[in-house]
């Protein structure tokens, strides 16, 4: 009796997965890389190599920050099956993978094809032509013109988030899960001011599936094994989508149900608030008035420009569905994170977190006593406020992956030495490989940044910089720093990100104190860093002791 066509192909696919398997662990052998001489760690396994280490586990930061300072700019470690993997912080290799050749480094294939899978195809699951047209059409929303009026918008929410924190610490001083807060506010801004669309009151708990999923989509992409999320390309490959669905639907493992939900739930309330935008503004502006954001919002911008842009410029539906997930999968836990960690940063610095206020109370001070609310320009011009927010010293996305496209050299900022002692000025790639960016050693490299690199240092913001600095060239789209990438897929968002971070530190601080609880706070590395209350827990918390200050 011959096995069913499902079968079968599913027998096709695990030869040609054995045969390829085969092929690189001889590969070493029979052909050897042009980064055999640089220095590195020992393999650990014939089938993760360094991958878990480096890549999925949750404290891979550790291995990241050892390695690149016993190694150096440039180093090589083992991916799956023992293929290896260039790491590197290069100011001069990252200014060829971002800027100039950037077409020869492409998006790690791993990347898109994860997003595409389980988000659809939006601005982060796409190449070329097609990431060129989404961004042309996303980028004017994105503008500081559209932002000074969605400023308002920022402020409104940000003053619910007041009015919540403010009611659980009116009897005393009392330990709040920031991280949540952070977490439901950054929704809650990317849902008014980017889809119009409101997700939580704040001032009151309320489930959304569509929050949930949000929340949960990293930390359940992070439970992934490493094999398989790195084997994503190749195993979406086979058979037809339907086939693939049915496989996936009947598969018991936890992690694999757990995303389909996820990845389910982002994609109908995507559908739904698409539809909703465009049957608003099919109505007129009279409709919009009843809308959140009143038609101002990222979303509704995006399809009133869709409906008369050109036929090669338009977005496709199912592009502008995916839109809406990644927008709020790249707003919210980044920004979320990263917000969390200021305030932590701030209560281990308590003089810091005192400069910072009396600098926002007086900018905020209508000249009666009361606080009003700073407008676009005001915010983004205060400077302590800029130097505290910056990212310099903790990322929330520590590293990113470039999938070699074509055989090309990558030069170096100075030489490093191989392991048969020779000095290697530049270095040979070829199709194919795949190349680890360490954000955050760019960002506290000590050969240009000075040795306080890996302080926390607000002040260094407002002395001028090391000259080692400017002339390294960072291509970074901000203030020398990685923290947003740089070149045609730097963040499209990172000014969002920066008025949402200003606005709620400068509304928050005058208001409330913020100090360190007794729990050891411990950051777990994973598609977007996120702490936990002690190593052995991974739900994301990080609890501070809250004072209101202000009656």
């Amino acid at each position: 009796m011959f096995p069913t066509p499902s079968v079968q192909l599913q027998l096709v696919g695990c030869l040609l997965a054995a045969l390829y398997a085969l092929w690189r662990i001889v590969r070493p052998f029979v052909s050897k890389s042009p980064l055999d001489n640089l220095p590195g760690p020992e393999c650990d396994s014939w089938i993760n190599g360094n991958s878990v280490k480096l890549k999925h586990a949750r404290d891979s930061w550790t291995y990241q920050k050892e390695w690149a300072q016993r190694y150096g700019r440039a180093y090589t470690f083992y991916g799956l099956l023992k293929e290896k993997w260039l790491c590197t912080y290069d100011p001069r290799a990252l200014h060829n993978i971002f800027i100039k050749d950037q077409d020869v480094f492409s998006e790690s294939d791993v990347f898109i094809t994860s997003f595409g899978l389980f988000v659809g195809p939006g601005l982060l699951a796409t190449l070329g032509d097609q990431h060129r047209r989404q961004r042309k059409m996303l980028n004017p929303v994105f503008s500081a013109k559209h932002l000074r009026e969605m400023t308002p918008i920022f402020n409104e929410v940000i003053h619910k988030l007041e009015v919540a924190i403010a009611s659980r610490v009116k009897d005393g001083p009392k330990g709040i899960d920031i991280l949540s807060w952070m977490g439901r506010t950054a929704l809650e801004l990317i849902g008014q001011g980017g889809l119009g669309h409101s997700f939580d009151p704040l001032t009151e708990d309320r489930a959304d599936e569509f929050a949930d999923s949000v929340k949960a989509y990293f930390p359940a992409q992070s439970q992934i094994p490493g094999a398989i999320h790195d084997s994503l390309p190749k195993l979406v490959q086979i058979g037809p989508a339907a086939l693939r669905r049915k496989v996936v639907e009947a598969l018991p493992q936890a992690f694999v149900q757990r995303m389909r939900h996820i990845s389910d739930a982002l994609h109908a309330q995507s559908l739904r608030i698409v539809n909703e935008k465009r049957t608003a503004l099919e109505r007129g502006d009279e409709a919009l008035k009843y809308q959140v954001g009143e038609g101002k919002d990222i979303m509704s911008v995006l399809l009133r420009a869709n409906m008369v842009a050109s036929a090669e410029d338009r977005l496709t539906d199912e592009e502008l569905v995916a839109q809406v997930s990644v927008l709020v999968l790249a707003a919210m836990d980044t920004t979320s994170n990263a917000l969390a960690r200021i305030l932590y940063q701030l209560a281990q610095h308590p003089d810091v977190q005192q400069k910072l206020r009396e600098e926002v109370m007086e900018a905020r001070d209508d000249g009666t006593g009361s606080l009003r609310d700073l407008d676009y320009n005001e915010v983004m011009e205060l400077p302590y406020l800029d130097a505290t927010h910056l990212l310099s010293r903790y990322s929330p996305v520590r590293v990113v992956e470039r999938l070699v496209t074509k055989d090309a050299v990558l030069p170096l900022s100075a030489p490093v030495r191989g392991v048969d002692g020779s000095s290697i000025e530049s270095i040979h790639v070829r199709k194919g490989m795949r190349i680890l960016i360490d954000i955050e050693a760019s960002n506290c490299n000590k050969e240009i940044w000075g040795e306080d690199a890996d302080e926390w240092k607000p002040e260094r913001w407002l002395n001028p910089l090391p000259s080692a600095l400017e002339e390294a060239h960072i291509p970074g789209v901000y203030s020398h720093l990685m923290t947003f990438i740089g070149g045609s897929r730097a963040c499209i968002g990172f000014k969002f990100s920066q008025l949402e971070m200003k606005v709620v530190l400068a509304t928050l601080l005058p208001v409330f104190k913020f100090e360190q609880e007794k729990q050891h706070i411990y950051w777990n590395a994973a598609g977007v860093v996120y702490p936990s209350v002690g190593e052995h827990l991974t739900k994301p918390a990080m609890p501070l002791v809250v004072t209101s200050i202000r009656a």
